[in-house]
C-alpha cells in the first residue's frame, strides 16, 4: 500500500524465490481472511467451554473486526517508518503468537484481548500481501498473482466457517487458533528471508491526531454494526454512545486529513472521480462477499440440515472459477479491454445470483438447486475485483495511487460488516413480520388450517397418543411449520436485497472516466 513508484529502479524476482515469496504473502493474506469468519460456528462451544454468554462471545468476532479495519489504513504509513520486511515480518509474528495465546485463553477476557492483538496482525497482512506480489512480479507475469491472490480474497472469508465447524466438531475450539502456529513459523522464516526490505521517508510531522480519530470514528462505527442487532440499536445507551463517538470522530478525520500537510490517510484522492466510483463499488463488492458467505451457510445448516463439509464443499468450485477468472481479467485489463466493461458484467452476475437464489431458497432445494447459482456468483467476483481496482487507480501516480489503494481495501471490510449489520437486521424484522402474518392464517376458521391440524392430531394418536398429547403436539408442528417458513422466506428477501443493492451501484459505472484504448496498469492494484 506504500508509494512503489518511488523506486526509480525495480528489480523482480526470477526462479524458485519468485514463487516461494508468493506462497508466502498470499498465504499469509488467506489465513488472516479465514480468521474473520472461522470463529463464526464455534461460539457456542467458546462461550460453553469458557462460561460465557454467547453475547459475550460475540466479542471474540468483534474485537478482530475492530482492530482489523482500524490497521489496514495505517499499513503504507507504518511501512515507510519500519520498512516493509520489518513490517510484515512482525506482523506474522504478532499474528502467530497471538493465535497461539487465543487458543490457549482460560477466560473469555482474555480470548477477546488476544483475538484484538491478532486482527492488528492479521490487518497488516492483507493489506501488504498484494503489495509484495507487485514488486515480485514483472509487469507481464503479474496478472498470475493478482489471479491468485484474488481468489484467496473470495475464498477465505468462504473457507472460514468450514474450517472452523470440521476442526471444532472433530477436535477442539482451541485448534481454530492453533491451526495458524506452523503455518505462521515457516511464513515467518520465508518472510524474513526472501522479502525486501523497501522503505520510504517520512516528511514532516507524523499525523497523530488523524491516527486518534480514525480509530474512534472508524473503531466505533465498526462496533456500532457489530453489536447493534444484539443490543436493539438505539435503545442502547451503549449503542448510542459509540454512534455518537463514531460520527464525531469521523466529522474530526475527515476535516483533519483535508487540512493537514501529510495525512495518516489522504482523503483528497477521493476528488478523484474514478477513486469516487470505485471507494462506491468497492463497498457493494465487501458486501456482496461478506453477506453471501453468513446466509448461505446459515441457509443450508439451519433449514436443509447440511453440515460444514458439505457447506463448504458445494461452493469450493465456484471459488476455483474466481481465481481462474480473477487471471482472465487481469490480461484483458492489460489488453485495454475498459474495466467499465468488466465490472458490469461482474455485477450483473452477481444480481442474476442474488436473484435466483431468491426463487430457489426453499426448504425443498438441494445440492443441484445451489450449485449453479454458486458457479453464477463465483463467475460474478472473478469480473470484479482486479477490474474495480483497475478503474480506482487508473490514471494515478506516487502517493496518491498508495491512498486508494489502502482505501480500496478498508472500504471492501467495512462493506462487509455494514452488509451484515443491515441484513442481520433486515431478516429479524421481516421473520417477525412472515410470523404474524401467516399465524394470522391459522384459526378455527380457516379449513384449510383446520384440515392440517386435525390430519396432525389424527397422525399423533395413530402413533398411540391420547387426544389431549396429539393436540398439544399439532399445535406444535403447526408452530413450528409457521417459524419454519417465516425464516426461509426472511432468508430468501435476503438475498434479494443484496441484488437490490448491487443494482442501486452499478448505474455509478457510467460516471468513472476511461480513455478509450487506455491500458489499466494492473500492478497498481494492491
Amino acid at each position: 500500500m506504500e508509494n512503489i513508484l518511488q523506486q526509480e529502479a525495480p528489480t523482480y524476482e526470477v526462479g524458485a524465490r519468485k514463487w516461494l515469496i508468493t506462497i508466502t504473502v498470499i498465504t499469509c493474506a488467506i489465513m488472516e481472511l479465514i480468521d474473520t469468519s472461522i470463529v463464526n460456528v464455534a461460539t457456542r462451544q467458546i462461550a460453553g467451554n469458557l462460561g460465557a454468554t454467547i453475547e459475550e462471545t460475540a466479542w471474540v468476532i468483534t474485537a478482530y473486526a475492530i482492530s482489523n479495519i482500524i490497521i489496514i489504513p495505517l499499513t503504507g504509513f507504518l511501512s515507510n517508518i519500519f520498512g516493509r520486511k520489518v513490517y510484515f515480518t512482525a506482523s506474522v509474528i504478532l499474528f502467530t503468537i497471538s493465535s497461539f495465546l487465543c487458543g490457549a485463553s482460560g477466560s473469555i477476557e482474555m480470548l477477546i484481548f488476544w483475538r484484538f492483538v491478532q486482527g492488528i496482525g492479521g490487518g497488516a497482512l492483507l493489506a501488504t500481501a498484494q503489495t509484495v506480489l507487485v514488486e515480485t512480479f514483472p509487469p507481464e507475469e503479474v496478472d498470475k498473482a493478482n489471479g491468485i491472490f484474488g481468489a484467496g480474497i473470495v475464498m477465505g472469508p468462504t473457507l472460514g466457517p468450514v474450517l472452523g465447524g470440521y476442526l471444532t466438531d472433530n477436535f477442539s475450539w482451541g485448534w481454530i487458533f492453533y491451526v495458524n502456529v506452523p503455518i505462521g513459523i515457516i511464513a515467518t522464516f520465508l518472510s524474513w528471508k526472501y522479502i525486501k526490505g523497501t522503505k520510504s521517508p517520512i516528511v514532516g510531522k507524523v499525523d497523530y491526531w488523524g491516527i486518534i480519530f480514525l480509530i474512534l470514528g472508524i473503531g466505533g462505527l465498526q462496533m456500532v454494526l457489530e453489536e447493534g442487532e444484539r443490543k436493539d440499536w438505539f435503545n442502547s445507551n451503549l449503542i448510542l454512545g459509540l454512534t455518537i463517538m463514531s460520527v464525531l470522530g469521523i466529522i474530526a478525520f475527515i476535516i483533519r486529513e483535508l487540512k493537514v500537510k501529510n495525512p495518516v490517510v489522504d482523503l483528497r484522492v477521493l476528488a478523484n472521480r474514478n477513486v469516487l466510483v470505485g471507494a462506491a463499488l468497492s463497498l457493494a463488492f465487501g458486501m456482496a462477499i461478506y453477506v453471501s458467505v453468513f446466509l448461505y451457510p446459515v441457509f443450508v445448516q439451519a433449514f436443509l440440515g447440511w453440515n460444514a463439509t458439505r457447506t463448504g464443499l458445494l461452493i469450493l468450485p465456484s471459488s476455483f472459477l474466481t481465481g481462474m477468472l480473477m487471471g482472465v481479467n487481469a490480461t484483458l485489463l492489460q489488453k485495454g479491454v475498459s474495466p467499465k466493461i468488466l465490472v458490469f458484467i461482474g455485477f450483473g452476475a452477481v444480481i442474476i445470483y442474488e436473484v435466483v437464489t431468491y426463487f430457489l431458497a426453499t426448504p425443498n432445494s438441494g445440492e443441484w438447486d445451489w450449485f449453479w447459482p454458486q458457479m453464477i456468483r463465483g463467475f460474478g467476483f472473478g469480473f470484479i475485483f482486479v477490474p474495480v481496482s483497475g478503474l480506482m487507480l487508473s490514471g494515478l501516480k506516487g502517493n496518491a495511487l498508495a491512498q486508494a489503494s489502502g482505501l480500496s481495501n478498508m472500504l471492501r471490510l467495512l462493506g462487509g460488516a455494514l452488509g451484515i449489520a443491515v441484513i442481520n437486521t433486515f431478516v429479524t424484522r421481516r421473520l417477525a413480520i412472515h410470523r404474524n402474518d401467516l399465524m394470522g392464517n391459522i384459526s378455527l376458521y380457516n379449513p384449510e388450517s383446520n384440515e392440517r391440524f386435525y390430519g396432525l392430531m389424527r397422525g399423533f394418536q395413530s402413533q398411540g397418543k391420547s387426544a389431549q398429547e396429539a393436540q398439544q403436539m399439532a399445535a406444535g408442528a403447526m408452530e413450528g411449520a409457521v417459524s419454519l417458513q417465516s425464516a426461509v422466506l426472511s432468508y430468501a428477501e435476503g438475498f434479494l436485497l443484496i441484488g437490490i443493492i448491487c443494482a442501486c451501484v452499478l448505474p455509478l459505472i457510467f460516471f468513472a472516466k476511461i480513455k478509450k484504448g487506455e491500458v489499466v496498469d494492473v500492478g497498481a492494484v494492491h
